[in-house]
């Protein structure tokens, strides 16, 4: 699928439920400062044409400030400051808390790379190997969601 078809389909899968409104481009800014690096393109799209948030698997990914707020996260910086400050985070700057599967497992996007690379983190097994790649880009991750093809992160 093309950017412009999955934008579709995202506004299409909104239609039946209530989204949030766009995103502002000062929200959306404020978030790649508190990141430091740019959101995926498609992503900042999403973000900016469709909806801050909300769209994606089942209650959808975290937005950007001035969203909705959804479960533990006011937002996409909230849960990166949060992490990023943790003293044993394994992490490196730049991969964001995008989605929270519940039991402590996430799936975070990759904003070093244009495309989006998704990764997992299952902190369940101990903090060794609890991030790991998904095998798939944003693109490749928001079109399963739609097709209903989405699942946990496995290691």
């Amino acid at each position: 699928m093309t950017d412009d078809e999955i934008i579709a389909a995202v506004r299409a899968d909104l239609a039946t439920k209530e989204p949030t409104p766009p995103a502002t481009p000062e929200s959306v800014a404020e978030a790649e400062r508190a990141i430091g690096y740019s959101l995926p393109p498609l992503l900042r799209r999403l973000y900016l044409e469709v909806a801050n948030g909300g769209f994606g698997p089942r209650g959808g990914v975290l937005g950007v400030p001035g969203g909705k707020w959804r479960g533990d996260w006011a937002d996409i910086v909230d849960a990166y400051q949060a992490f990023s400050a943790a003293p044993d985070n394994p992490v490196p700057g730049g991969l964001v808390w995008l989605f929270n599967w519940g039991d402590a497992i996430w799936s975070l996007v990759d904003c070093r790379d244009p495309a989006g690379p998704m990764w997992g983190w299952d902190p369940n097994d101990g903090l060794e190997g609890a991030l790991f790649p998904s095998g798939k880009n944003f693109a490749e991750w928001i079109t399963d969601a739609l097709a209903e093809r989405d699942e946990i992160p496995a290691k």
